[in-house]
């Protein structure tokens, strides 16, 4: 079967467009990626980049504050926007006839958003709350895409809260505002996308006529994130005051998302043989038949996959009960990926996971939304935004020497280990 049709093209301003078009119901999906997320913002404005997020939505050029939210929802349409670690995106669904009202609003708040004390006031509020009821003041919030890249990384963009501590956020001024808009949220370092339910001509002239006028700025020079690999395993600890439980997070590096496609989708491959269903290795060996851990996951990305470019991480959280000591938990997973190194996983291992991956991207992508996020983000970090409709076939190519290969990349003196203690344990050693 062949990829669906994609139109790519560069407007004069620098602004990369990405064009599906699909006529199956009568549905338009807008999206904007600029290319900005937690590890660019800088040392003493943690939380920044998301924090700007919500500033987008708070007027514009031609639009009072929350008009935004109105013409979406009036047209029947949803919307609403999120901060990665390398990109930020912005998006509204919306039926196929209000694909300019959507077109219209992206470019005016890429042109000017309305950036006011008041507005930064509010928003710095808005953002604190969010950090309370999502990590503060839930069990194992912020576990472990906040707590663990400070143990596994040593670098300022790498390892810092991409949430924001209260300080660096309330420091926050207007000025800094203007700076960060002006470095990164121009044209030129951002990609559009429109699919679904439209004409392609009609769809470039009206991208023409709302986005070509926006103002030319060059794309800031993408810096290298890159750090040395862990010579030794790193140990961090936290105490939990909600966690029920302890549990461990820990973390490895992966290879380079963008330079090594292959060799990153057999991480993701091998997290469906650790831990995807009860038949899964550790599943089976720590939770059925021993059993060590309450709650068990893998995964490439602290986010999610294809969401950074290196260094990414490979995640294995464990939740275990208080009467079994970490050591042996640690032991148990060794054993098993030390297994798995040996001896690769069976032809049925691979064509479960590999299926279930299969079932998921297809049912991701006959979702509008996640469609057009996905044409979007890819086009940004990989440059080519017909991958996503290639990934498929090629985590089914991945073989289970690759699988073995990255089972055996995962050793004890190239980790992170973050041990999650709950407050009734205090500093007591297990």
């Amino acid at each position: 079967m062949a990829d669906p049709e994609l139109v790519r093209y560069t407007l004069d301003n620098g602004l990369r467009v990405v064009l599906a078009p699909d006529a199956t119901a009568p549905v338009v999906g807008v999206s904007v990626h600029y290319d900005v997320g937690f590890r660019s913002e800088p040392e003493g404005r943690t939380g920044f980049a998301h924090l700007f997020e919500h500033l987008m939505f708070q007027g514009s050029e031609s639009l009072e504050k929350l008009a935004h939210f109105r013409h979406v929802q009036s047209s029947g349409g949803t919307f609403n926007g999120s901060t990665h670690p390398d990109y930020t995106d912005y998006f509204e669904v919306l039926p196929s006839a209000a694909l300019e009202r959507a077109l219209f609003l992206e470019a005016d708040r890429m042109r000017a958003p309305k950036l006011t004390a008041e507005n930064l006031a509010n928003q710095i509020d808005v953002v604190k709350e969010e950090i309370r009821l999502n990590v503060l003041n839930r069990p194992y919030g912020g576990f472990p895409w906040i707590t663990l890249p400070p143990v596994l990384y040593s670098t300022f963009p790498n390892a810092h809260n991409g949430y924001g501590g209260f300080e660096d956020l309330e420091s926050a001024t207007v000025e800094d505002c203007a700076a960060f808009f002006d470095t990164y949220y121009s044209p030129a370092n951002a990609v559009l996308t429109v699919a679904g339910d439209f004409e392609v001509g009609a769809a470039k002239e009206l991208i023409e006529k709302h986005f070509g006028d926006v103002p030319h700025r060059p794309a800031p020079e993408r810096p290298s994130f890159a750090e040395p690999l862990p010579t030794t395993e790193l140990l961090g600890e936290t105490i939990d005051p909600h966690a029920p439980l302890p549990a461990l997070g820990i973390g490895y590096r992966m290879p380079d998302p963008i330079n090594d496609v292959d060799g990153y989708l057999a991480y993701l491959v091998l997290a469906g043989v650790l831990t995807d269903g009860d038949g899964s290795r550790l599943q089976q060996r720590l939770v059925h038949k021993e059993p060590l851990v309450v709650d068990i996951g893998a995964g490439a990305g602290l986010f999610g996959p294809f969401e950074a470019r290196d260094p990414d991480t490979f995640t294995i959280t464990l939740i275990h009960p208080h009467e079994v000591p970490r050591e042996r938990v640690l032991a148990a997973l060794d054993d098993e990926l030390e297994k798995l190194a040996e001896t690769p996983p069976s032809d049925e291992e691979l064509r479960k996971v590999t299926a279930r991956w299969t079932a998921s991207l297809h049912s991701e992508h006959d979702r509008l939304v996640s469609r057009t996020l996905a044409l979007g983000s890819f086009e940004l970090l990989y440059g080519d935004a017909s991958l996503v409709y290639q990934l498929a076939d090629r985590m089914s190519a991945v073989t289970a020497e690759a699988v073995s290969a990255a089972a055996k990349a995962l050793r004890p003196d190239a980790r992170a280990v973050l041990v999650v203690k709950p407050a009734s344990e205090g500093n007591n050693e297990q």
